[in-house]
C-alpha cells in the first residue's frame, strides 16, 4: 500500500495534507525518514511512525459508547455536541459513525464504527435485528399493555408497528420495563407507550442483536469490541 493511502485512510488528512506531512519529513517507516508519496509499505510487516508515535494501521474500527444523554447520534453537528466529539483522536481519524441512533435524552448502548457493510446488515429493514431497552414509565404498566405490544400498537401516525416483547419488572405509579422491538422507528419506544397512554421517563439500550452494554462502562466511556464481540456480530443471523 502507498505510504500517503494509507495515512490518509487513517484519517491524517487529504492526499496532498499527508504529502506536507511526508515533505516535512514528518513520515518514518522503520527508523527511515519516507519523502516520496509513492513508498510502498506492508502495514502488517513495516512501524509506520508520525511525529515519532507509532502508527497502528487497522481498516476498521467497532467501538462499544455508553451514550450519555444530552449528546446527538450524529458524525457532526453546528450547534450540538455529538457521539464522535467524545472520542479520543486516535479513534475519531477512523471517521467511525454511529450505528443506528438514540434520542438525544436517551442514554444506553451505541455501536460506532467504520465498517458500512456491517452497518448496514444491522439496520437493514429487512433483517429484524431486536433492540432492547430499560425504560422507567410514568403510570402503571400491566397485561393489557404486554397483549397489546404483543400484537403491535399504532403510532401517532397511523403506523403499526411490528410485534414488542414487552417484560414487566416493577408496576405501580412509575413501572420498570424492558422492552424489545425489531424496528427503528423515529421515538419508536416512546410513542409506543404514549398509544396506551403513558410516558417514558426514562430510557436505555442495554444491547442490540447479539451485542450487549459492558454495564462497567460508565456514561460517556466507551471500549473497542473484542474479537469475539466482532465475530458475534459479523455472523449473526436474525431468526424471522
Amino acid at each position: 500500500m502507498r505510504i500517503d493511502k494509507m495515512l490518509a485512510n487513517l484519517g491524517y488528512g487529504s492526499r496532498k495534507e499527508v504529502k506536507m506531512l511526508l515533505k516535512n519529513k514528518a513520515v518514518k517507516v522503520n527508523d527511515e525518514i519516507i519523502k516520496d508519496a509513492k513508498y510502498q509499505v506492508d502495514p502488517e510487516k513495516d512501524e509506520v511512525f508520525l511525529y515519532n508515535e507509532l502508527i497502528e494501521y487497522k481498516e476498521f474500527i467497532y467501538l462499544m459508547m455508553n451514550k450519555p444523554p444530552g449528546i446527538i447520534s450524529a458524525t457532526e453537528d453546528s450547534r450540538e455536541e455529538t457521539v464522535i466529539d467524545i472520542l479520543q483522536i486516535e479513534d475519531s481519524v477512523y471517521n467511525p459513525f454511529p450505528v443506528g441512533r438514540l434520542d438525544k435524552d436517551t442514554e444506553g448502548l451505541l455501536l460506532l464504527t467504520n465498517d458500512g457493510k456491517l452497518a448496514h446488515r444491522l439496520l437493514s429493514p429487512k433483517k429484524h435485528v431486536p433492540k432492547t431497552y430499560f425504560a422507567v414509565i410514568r403510570g402503571e404498566v400491566g397485561e393489557a399493555d404486554i397483549e397489546a405490544f404483543k400484537k403491535g400498537v399504532v403510532l401517532d401516525d397511523g403506523y403499526l408497528t411490528k410485534p414488542g416483547h414487552l417484560v414487566l419488572l416493577k408496576s405501580g405509579d412509575t413501572s420498570d420495563i424492558e422492552l424489545t422491538i425489531s424496528e427503528g422507528k423515529f421515538h419508536q419506544v416512546k410513542r409506543m407507550f404514549e398509544s396506551v397512554g403513558k410516558k417514558v421517563i426514562y430510557l436505555k439500550r442495554i444491547s442490540m442483536g447479539p451485542l450487549e452494554l459492558d454495564e462497567t462502562l460508565e456514561l460517556g466511556e466507551y471500549r473497542e469490541l473484542t474479537e469475539e464481540e466482532i465475530e458475534l456480530l459479523q455472523n449473526y443471523q436474525v431468526d424471522n
